[in-house]
């Protein structure tokens, strides 16, 4: 059941919402931000919050475009320390808890903003580990998506990159697999979701000295290879932080 409060800063409409998910077992919580427009599904940072984007100043960055109806903001929570960065867990017990989170995602989340803004398109957006969920998402599912907008990404969890380490501990299988863009992506055939996948629009950014940079340029290859063509943006820097984050969503939204 959600539980609603009505806040309006600045003459922005604002929602937030908390229900329990019959998917994660657990209560979950979101910001809804806007009266109507495109809808942007945000996924938090690195066991982040569904209040972090606000906080850190990228709905400011948007406010003209939010107050005149273009876009709507549905921020997420995030459990990815109860999955990819659950250390104690076994990694197969981390990716199956993350699969869950996508059913929560797809089965909860997605329906819930529909029913508040019927009709209107969808956006898949996140910084940092937010654009790993935002890309797999929509690289999973791209018929729901017309866009994915992706900061400071890493789109292969089973590589190590600089101080960040492989979230499976060398652990592999047909789950891990199909939840790597870096992956799956590569070997995608079928003609009717190529057909989906570019019809998309790709908006990847990252910094020229972020540790993910080679993993970025990799991806971007592989987009490449199958006929589907980012918009690459390459910051100065390592421009993984929220300042640089504001800076590209007034950029490219």
């Amino acid at each position: 059941m959600s539980v609603k409060l009505l806040l309006y800063a600045g003459g922005m409409h604002r929602e937030y919402h908390s229900w329990h998910s019959p998917h994660l077992g657990r209560s979950m919580e979101m910001l809804l931000i806007g009266r109507g427009g495109t809808r942007v599904l945000v996924f938090p940072t690195r066991a982040g919050r569904f209040y972090d984007y606000e906080n850190w100043g990228l709905i400011a960055s948007l406010k003209d475009k939010i107050d005149n109806g273009w876009l709507q903001f549905c921020c997420l929570d995030s459990i990815d320390a109860e999955s990819f960065y659950c250390d104690w867990c076994p990694p197969r017990d981390r990716i199956a808890r993350h699969k869950q989170y996508e059913d929560y995602v797809l089965r909860e989340v997605i329906p819930f903003t529909e029913e508040k803004n019927p009709g209107s398109a969808l956006i898949a957006h996140g910084c940092s580990m937010g654009a790993y969920h935002a890309v797999n998402l929509a690289m999973r599912h791209p018929r729901l998506f017309c866009r994915v907008i992706a900061f400071s990404g890493r789109y292969d969890l089973t590589r190590g990159a600089g101080s960040f380490r492989d979230l499976f501990d060398g652990y592999y299988d047909e789950d891990v697999y199909f939840h790597n863009p870096s992956h799956f992506v590569p070997n995608i055939d079928e003609p009717e979701l190529l057909d989906k996948l570019r019809r998309m629009q790709v908006t990847i950014a990252i910094g020229e000295h972020d540790s993910f940079f080679e993993n970025n340029l990799q991806f971007r290859d592989v987009l490449h290879s199958k006929g589907i063509q980012p918009e690459f943006h390459v910051w100065t820097g390592e421009a993984h932080k929220a300042r640089y984050w504001r800076e590209m969503a007034a950029s490219f939204f």
